[in-house]
């Protein structure tokens, strides 16, 4: 039972240190941190509108369309990493079906730029 448990022990131990770590660096912030707000810190940043706002209120449904597109394509693109990293063990069909996955990629991309959802007015 105890060399199970000595097994653990690394993994404990660099919880312990995560755990510690973190929270160092939490309370360190907080001590140090400047808590002096002006208008600039609480001026409208990336999404368009005030922050500090009513959480209910309306706003343009384009911010749900970019945010869905760039997961799609960021995803998608996230496929390229292991293809290239075993494209010698896939061999050529392997090459081939990427290539026409990054076609219909391309499509979608092609499509989405020409109906205007990449277009911010």
């Amino acid at each position: 039972m105890e060399v199970l448990l000595l097994e653990y022990l690394p993994i404990l131990i660099f919880l312990g240190l995560a755990v510690g770590l973190s929270g160092l660096m939490i309370m360190a912030s907080v001590i140090v941190g400047a808590r002096k707000p002006d208008p600039e810190k609480n001026s409208a940043y990336e999404c368009g509108f005030d922050a500090f706002d009513d959480a209910r209120m309306k706003f343009d449904v384009r911010f749900y369309l970019v945010a869905i597109l760039f997961i799609i394509f960021d995803l998608e693109v996230a496929f390229l990493f292991p293809w290239a990293i075993t494209l010698s063990d896939i061999g050529e069909f392997g090459f081939w079906s990427m290539i026409v996955f990054l076609g219909i990629l391309t499509v979608g991309f092609v499509y989405e730029w020409r109906k205007g959802a990449l277009e911010w007015e």
